[in-house]
């Protein structure tokens, strides 16, 4: 049977269209003549149709059974011309054969159902099958869109989400014990190299030799004492004095002459000159000369060292893919710099002063920290030109890096899914196995019954019951008979021999179809075909009818309804009318108006050219205007107070006047007081007035309590009557007080 249909883009239903889901065995459709109710039965009749590409149709099981269906393209196919084709029914099969095909068509029934179970379990299956594949490709794609920005290009190709999971689940899985191969940091690196154009080779940073100072500078010639000889004769002044520097100095200015370089006077001999001589001796001329040589030794290779380290400084400083850590190097080349400078100073100090001690600043922790940072430099620099060597395997490998990456992030999500999907699939596969089994033995029992059927099936049972309807209807001057043409087909003619199709009016026309239709219903046009399930769609069969015959047509609509609750070849109807009458005697089934848990009432209605629906469910939206007046009675707190005095005033006058001929009088008489008596006729006064004349705002303004009020007087002409039991039925009262009860016995 059908579970739901949807129509969209098709005349009155536009491009969102309606959704008709939850469809029971029995459906009805009411609604006026334009709202499209010919439009979806043409769509049941062929939901192949290219017309209908909007719309679907969803079977149980996804089993499709055969539609037929009534409306005016039926009649028009089947009584287009004056031959009619014979329908083909049981009805000349004997007990033993009808028992066997009932037999045979129970076995292909449950059959069919088992199918129709097997292939909803299925369908769960793959529905859980489908729901993992998409939870799991939503986390994958929450990874894709993580890292996407970081590695634009190696995800190029994998722009989908499906395309993206499939390439994930095709990573083999890392052990989780085994650490984590490459960072995010790492894969950047590696990104900014390897992305992108083919990168240039970069050049190394020059390097020194961190120990070219370290002997200058532990030199004990810096804390030693350097003076003259202590055996001459004027070394003891000197010492006194403490001018060993002073006198040093002095020697440069001695000329051949006798005056004193420094107080210019005659004191200089040729005996005093050499006690210089002796005092300054070779040793401390030697000594002196290597002070000036190491100092300037240092200050060579100090220059060349700073030079080095400022290249590197002012060539990284304006270099964009410069892999130097800048600030830091920069730091610790001024320190360098100013303990260069100190130690330069201190040592020309000593030239000058050769007896002065110096304290030399050690370099060699700030030369290497320079050095380190270099190398560090250097060893990027190398793995990027190594890059560059080898640059496509480099970009091959680190393409496998980086899904080898984006997949750890999932690993744990993608064994869980994996071990899902297994067991999924293993279910999928026995549901299909056992789909496929059934199905190849109701293609079996299939061909079984209808062989079975070949043999028990004709079609004048069929010309039988319907010239037998006619007659019992009043239908006398036409009937159908044999075609001298054609085998298996019938006409319709009239008494005096003549064919009738042509002359006969709108009214017998679709009655006869209708007839016709109810025989196609239980049989079919070919005898394979006769034990087929089918749904039945019928479309306004009433239309042309005179009154009478709607009565008629509802009998029949009811016995097919019967024959669908009990189990039958027709597993399911629906019927569409705009007929209130039609409607009512069509769903009144075993006392009742409203359905059972296998009925379903729908509603169309048509706003601005577009058709619109309302379900509900088993409650019949029909009913007959005295109805409607309780209903707003029930309802009188969501509708308009203006119109509930003339509600009253009407359910009075039906009942009790027009029916029960009570007069005012005669309903005021049956209150027991004189209090309550003028309450009763307050409230005829007031529903009468309030009939025919409208209220004014300050009227309405204190509506409320006068409505509940006579309200409750309204129940009281019903009580004190006797008639309460009418009153609580047509306000659903009693209905209520049962399913109290019934909920207290379940609850108790």
């Amino acid at each position: 049977m059908i579970e739901s249909f949807q129509l969209a883009n098709i005349a009155s239903y536009d491009a969102t269209g309606i959704n008709i889901n939850n469809l029971k065995e029995i459906n009805f459709f009411y609604g006026a003549n334009g709202c499209g109710k010919t439009t979806a039965s043409n769509y049941l009749t062929d939901t192949s149709d290219t017309r209908f590409n909007g719309c679907s149709v969803q079977w149980k099981g996804n089993q499709p059974l055969q539609s037929l269906v009534y409306n005016k393209a039926f009649r028009e196919k089947n009584f287009g011309s004056s031959d009619i084709a014979g329908v083909f029914t049981l009805g000349e099969a004997t007990t033993e054969q009808v028992e066997e095909i009932k037999v045979k068509k129970s076995e292909f029934d449950t059959e069919n159902l088992q199918v129709v179970s097997f292939i909803s379990n299925l369908n769960q299956q793959e529905f859980q099958l489908k729901s993992t594949e998409n939870d799991f490709t939503e986390k994958c794609w929450t990874i894709y869109k993580k890292y996407s920005e970081d590695f634009k290009e190696v995800l190029r190709g994998s722009l989908t989400k499906k395309l993206f999971k499939d390439k994930l689940v095709s990573i083999p899985v890392t052990s989780k014990e085994l650490p984590r191969l490459f960072t995010h940091e790492d894969l950047l690196a590696k990104a900014n190299t390897l992305l992108g154009d083919r990168p240039d080779v970069y050049l190394e940073l020059s390097m020194f030799d961190p120990e070219l100072l370290i002997n200058i500078e532990r030199d004990g010639i810096w804390q030693k004492v350097i003076v003259g000889k202590n055996d001459v004769d004027i070394a003891g002044m000197i010492d006194a004095l403490g001018s060993h520097d002073w006198v040093n100095q002095g020697r440069k200015y001695l000329s051949d002459g006798e005056n004193c370089p420094f107080c210019q006077q005659a004191t200089i001999n040729q005996v005093f000159k050499a006690q210089l001589e002796a005092y300054f001796d070779e040793n401390f001329t030697a000594e002196v000369a290597s002070v000036e040589e190491i100092s300037a030794d240092y200050e060579a290779r100090t220059h060349y060292i700073l030079s080095t380290v400022y290249q590197v400084l002012t060539d990284e400083k304006n270099n964009p893919q410069s892999r130097l850590q800048f600030e830091e190097f920069e730091t610790h080349f001024h320190t360098l710099e100013s303990q260069i400078k100190s130690n330069v100073m201190g040592f020309k100090n000593k030239i000058e002063k050769v007896s002065l001690v110096i304290e030399v600043i050690n370099t060699q922790q700030t030369l290497k920290s320079l050095l380190k940072i270099i190398q560090s430099a250097n060893e990027k620099i190398n793995k990027h030109n190594k890059l560059v060597t080898d640059f496509d395997n480099a970009k091959a490998n680190f393409t496998v890096q980086v899904w080898t990456f984006l997949a750890e992030q999932v690993r744990d999500d993608f064994k869980a899914y994996n071990k899902k999907i297994k067991g999924l699939g293993k279910a999928v596969e026995s549901l299909n196995k056992n789909v496929t089994q059934r199905q190849e033995k109701i293609e079996i029992l299939k061909k079984e019954l209808a062989e079975l059927s070949k043999n028990t099936t004709s079609v004048q049972p069929a010309v039988d019951k319907i010239n037998y309807l006619l007659k019992a209807y009043g239908f006398l001057n036409f009937e159908i008979v044999p075609s001298k043409g054609i085998p298996n087909h019938y006409v319709i003619q009239r008494e005096n021999g003549e064919l009738a199709l042509d002359t006969l009016s709108e009214g017998e026309v679709t009655f006869i179809t209708f007839l016709y239709f109810v025989q196609l219903a239980n049989g079919a046009l070919t005898q394979e075909a006769v034990t087929e399930d089918r749904v039945l769609v019928i479309d306004d069969p009433i239309s042309s009818l005179d009154s009478n015959v709607l009565y008629i047509v509802s009998a029949i609509v009811k016995e097919l309804i019967k024959e669908v609750k009990d189990g039958s070849a027709i597993k399911q109807l629906f019927l569409f009318t705009h007929n209130v009458y039609f409607h009512k005697e069509a769903s009144f089934q075993g006392g009742r108006s409203n359905g059972c848990n296998k009925t379903h009432f729908w509603i169309l209605r048509k706003a601005n050219n577009i058709t619109g629906t309302q379900s509900y469910e088993q409650k019949n939206p029909i009913e007959s205007s005295y109805e409607l007046l309780w209903r707003e009675i029930k309802e009188h707190s969501n509708n308009s107070s203006i119109t509930i005095q003339n509600t009253m005033r009407r359910i009075l006058e039906n009942y009790f006047k027009i029916l029960g001929k009570f007069s005012d009088d005669d309903i005021e008489a049956k209150f027991s007081n004189v209090q309550e008596q003028q309450t009763c006729r307050s409230l005829l006064y007031w529903i009468n007035d309030g009939s025919h004349c409208l209220p004014d705002d300050l009227f309405i303004q204190s509506q409320d309590d006068a409505i509940e009020l006579y309200l409750s007087v309204f129940k009281n002409i019903f009580d004190y009557s006797g008639h309460l039991a009418h009153y609580n039925m047509m306000m659903g009262i009693e209905n209520a007080l049962l399913e109290v009860v019934s909920e207290q016995q379940n609850a108790a």
